[in-house]
């Protein structure tokens, strides 16, 4: 770290605030853990705003099997990454698509255990659905969530046998920051740039399809609010180690809008009320549809950034996940 003058207080996509120590330049890694963000202190939050909301019943369906703490790649000596696994009702001659779940928390909090209750149910679909750990910016800088995420796909081809997981339907389903980088992830298929060195080089990390919910699609973009640090540092600054007047290439270049090409797959994008959450999202489309290829987008009213764990609203974002992955990952 350069020179510490002072603390800011820091917020993860408005929701969660944390009092940080931050640098005069470049911002580095903490080492430490971040548990900010949780899906019951966003809960207990947004319930004085919207008294009628609960929480998403968390009981995994039946027939529903889970193999949990299993490390996909180890980035760095002694460190191993996890993931679980959330397979459908065991079948030993279908194969299944593949969802990896990218949780959220401003790239610097959450837990991919925040994906669980959206596992099962997706599992209980029809899909294999793999809520992953990545390495948060108190750990590692800008991209190496990135390099994790697409280290994820590839191990998720190399034990595609064992999971029953169909290689050539392949999806990336992130929240929040998850969103980001699903949409970055999708957005930057054939990209040998963003690979990293995870392991498992011989198979490929391209997907299939790209589900954002509430993910930014560009920072450096006239709807986005990431980048503001006038009042409080933003999350993305924090994520990238430096501010976007100082590197803003770094910005540009981990923004999907930046990416799109005829690689980029279908993409489902669903989304709050909150709109700077799915900044450069109309841009984007625009330039899919260039490609001719299929977008879709659903928002949901008067919802919370956090929508997503709560009823009313996650069953139909269930429903849109599922109707969306029938059409452009259809069964054989």
């Amino acid at each position: 770290m350069k020179k510490i003058f002072g603390q800011r207080t820091l917020a993860f996509a408005g929701i969660v605030w944390l009092t940080v120590t931050i640098a005069s330049a470049q911002i580095g890694p903490t080492g430490g853990r971040d548990t900010s963000f949780t899906v019951r202190k966003s809960y207990l939050q947004e319930k004085k705003y919207h008294p009628d909301i609960t929480l998403a019943d968390s009981t995994r369906p039946m027939g529903v099997q889970v193999a949990r703490n299993i490390t996909y790649t180890t980035p760095i000596a002694g460190r191993n990454l996890l993931l679980d696994v959330y397979s459908p009702p065991a079948s030993s001659t279908r194969l299944f698509p593949a969802i990896l779940m990218v949780h959220g928390g401003g790239w610097r909090s959450g837990d991919r255990s925040h994906n669980s209750t959206l596992s099962g149910q997706l599992a209980a679909k029809g899909y294999v659905a793999i809520p992953a750990e990545y390495r948060l910016s108190t750990e590692a800088l800008y991209p190496a969530a990135v390099h994790d995420l697409k280290a994820a796909i590839r191990w998720m081809r190399a034990n595609a046998a064992r999971y029953h997981i169909d290689l050539e339907r392949i999806a990336v389903l992130g929240f929040s920051a998850g969103g980001q980088l699903a949409a970055l992830i999708g957005s930057t298929n054939q990209n040998p740039a963003f690979e990293g060195s995870g392991g498992n080089a011989r198979f490929s990390s391209e997907v299939q399809a790209v589900i954002d919910i509430d993910g930014v699609l560009a920072f450096i973009h006239p709807e986005s609010g990431e980048g503001d640090d006038s009042k409080s540092t933003s999350a993305a600054t924090y994520w990238f180690g430096y501010s976007k007047s100082q590197k803003p290439e770094l910005w540009q270049e981990a923004s999907a809008l930046s990416h799109i090409d005829r690689h980029t797959p279908p993409i489902l994008f669903i989304n709050s009320s909150v709109d700077r959450m799915h900044g450069g999202r109309d841009d984007l489309i625009k330039k899919l549809s260039a490609f001719g290829t299929y977008s879709e987008v659903h928002t949901f009213a008067d919802a919370p950034h956090t929508f997503m764990f709560f009823n009313p609203w996650f069953t139909p974002t269930l429903t849109y996940i599922v109707d969306f992955l029938r059409r452009v990952l259809p069964e054989k």
